[in-house]
C-alpha cells in the first residue's frame, strides 16, 4: 500500500471537511518548516471564521487531529495553520500593532495593563511583540476562556536595593 504524503492527506481532509459544511471555495496549501499553511477563499467566508475566529480556530484544531491521527506512522507531522480570505494574517498584524501600542503605553505610565481574554494565537502574537520591546514583558494569566495578557515594565534587578543583615 502506497503512503500518502502529508500535502496529500491535508487536501483530503479539506475537500471532506468544506464538502460536509457545504462550503463552495478553494484552498492553497503552503508547506513552511515549522507549517503547512493553508489558505481558503470562499465567498461564505464569515461562516468560516465565525464570532472573533472561533469557528476557524475549532476547525484547525479538527485538521489537526484528523492529519495527526492519519500521519502516525509515516512521516514527521507538520502542525496545520487555516487563514480565511487572509483574515487570520490581518489579525496577526493588527495585534501586533496594538500590542506594541500597549507597550509603549506601558512605559509611559509605568502601569501594568491587562488585556482582555483572547485565544492562544492571539495572546503568542503579543507576547512575541512584547518580548522584541525594551524595558516590558508580558505574561499569561487565568484559566481557559478567561486567560489574557498582563503587559509590566520588566522589573531590574539592578534598582532593587536589599538590606543586607
Amino acid at each position: 500500500m502506497e503512503t500518502q504524503t502529508m500535502e496529500n492527506q491535508l487536501s483530503e481532509v479539506l475537500d471532506n471537511l468544506l464538502g460536509l459544511l457545504l462550503l463552495e471555495g478553494s484552498y492553497e496549501i503552503e508547506e513552511k518548516d515549522e507549517a503547512f499553511l493553508v489558505s481558503v477563499e470562499t465567498k461564505d467566508a464569515g461562516r468560516l471564521i465565525g464570532f472573533r475566529g472561533e469557528s476557524l480556530e475549532a476547525l484547525q484544531l479538527i485538521v489537526n487531529q484528523i492529519i495527526s491521527q492519519k500521519m502516525r506512522k509515516e512521516e514527521e507531522f507538520k502542525r496545520v495553520i487555516l487563514d480565511v480570505e487572509g483574515w487570520r494574517k490581518k489579525k496577526e498584524e493588527e495585534l501586533s500593532q496594538r500590542a506594541e501600542s500597549w507597550g509603549k503605553q506601558v512605559l509611559e505610565t509605568g502601569q501594568a495593563l491587562e488585556l482582555e481574554p483572547m485565544s492562544s494565537w492571539q495572546r503568542r502574537i503579543v507576547h512575541t511583540t512584547i518580548g522584541e520591546m525594551e524595558g516590558v514583558e508580558s505574561e499569561s494569566i487565568g484559566e481557559s476562556r478567561d486567560r489574557h495578557v498582563v503587559i509590566k515594565l520588566k522589573t531590574q534587578m539592578s534598582n532593587v536595593k536589599t538590606k543586607e543583615d
